[in-house]
């Protein structure tokens, strides 16, 4: 098959990729960019070990071909901390034991970056419909619960949602 040069912005980095036309983003993004924090889980898009954010949107990178991110600026696991500062969710993680295994960490954290810089008001209905759309087989989505809270107190984010009697 022929292959074809596309140009990717991953990380505010340029790279150029030679690839098939078939190929997907979350290959091209680990074998040809070495951004390995990207994990391939189902390969269908259902357990999001591979979402990251393309052009601030998150996308299941084994669902997208690399001939569609041409020109796009992608973000992923590797680019949220700066230099060894980590950013407000990885500390989160950390703090709050939101990790086990490690595998589906990167598409929480994508997918918590995501929501947590595009929402203005944070509750834990918005939380729990974030997290139902990724898998974790370890830790029960307590702990990523509330990791994902924590670091929306910190920015100002966090509502309570208001009690509603049946009176």
């Amino acid at each position: 098959m022929t292959k074809i040069n596309v140009e990717i912005i991953a990380n505010n980095k340029p790279y150029t990729v030679n690839v098939e036309p078939r190929e997907n983003l979350a290959d091209s993004l680990r074998d040809k960019c070495g951004l390995t924090g990207t994990h391939l889980g189902c390969e269908h898009g259902i357990c999001g070990a591979c979402t990251i954010l393309v052009e601030n949107e998150p996308v299941r990178s084994c669902l997208m071909f690399t001939v569609q991110a041409s020109g796009k600026k992608i973000r992923t696991v590797e680019g949220l901390a700066n230099g060894d500062d980590l950013s407000v969710i990885q500390r989160a993680f950390w703090e709050k034991h939101g990790l086990q295994c490690g595998f589906c960490t990167p598409g929480f954290l994508m997918l918590s970056t995501w929501l947590l810089e595009n929402e203005t008001e944070i509750d834990s209905e918005k939380i729990n419909d974030l997290l139902s759309s990724n898998l974790c087989r370890c830790t029960g989505y307590q702990n990523i619960f509330k990791a994902v809270k924590s670091a929306a107190k910190e920015m100002g984010k966090w509502v309570e949602l208001e009690k509603h009697s049946n009176a």
